[in-house]
C-alpha cells in the first residue's frame, strides 16, 4: 500500500495527524507543500480540493480531514 502525505508545517491539523503518525509509528512519505512547489503543483493536479491539506493519498486516492485521516491510519497503519 503506497501512502503519501500532503500537509504544511504551519496547518494545525496537519499537525495532529503528524502526532498520529508518531504515535502509530507509520511509514508514511510526506510531501510539504510550502517547501516544494512539485509538492504543491502535484496536490494541486490529484486532489480535487486546492490546496486543501492534510491530504492522504492512499494508493493515489485523496483522503482529506484530519479527523477522516487519523481514523483510517489507526485502523489500518
Amino acid at each position: 500500500m503506497e501512502l503519501k502525505l500532503y500537509k504544511k508545517n504551519s496547518c494545525p491539523y496537519c499537525r495532529r495527524v503528524m502526532q498520529a503518525i508518531a504515535d502509530l509509528d507509520a511509514d508514511i512519505e510526506l510531501h510539504d507543500i510550502e517547501e516544494s512547489e512539485e509538492d504543491l503543483d502535484w496536490l494541486l493536479e490529484h486532489g480535487g480540493k486546492g490546496k486543501q491539506v492534510p491530504c492522504l493519498f492512499i494508493d493515489g486516492e485523496p483522503l482529506y480531514e484530519s479527523d477522516d485521516i487519523i481514523e483510517w491510519l489507526q485502523a489500518n497503519v
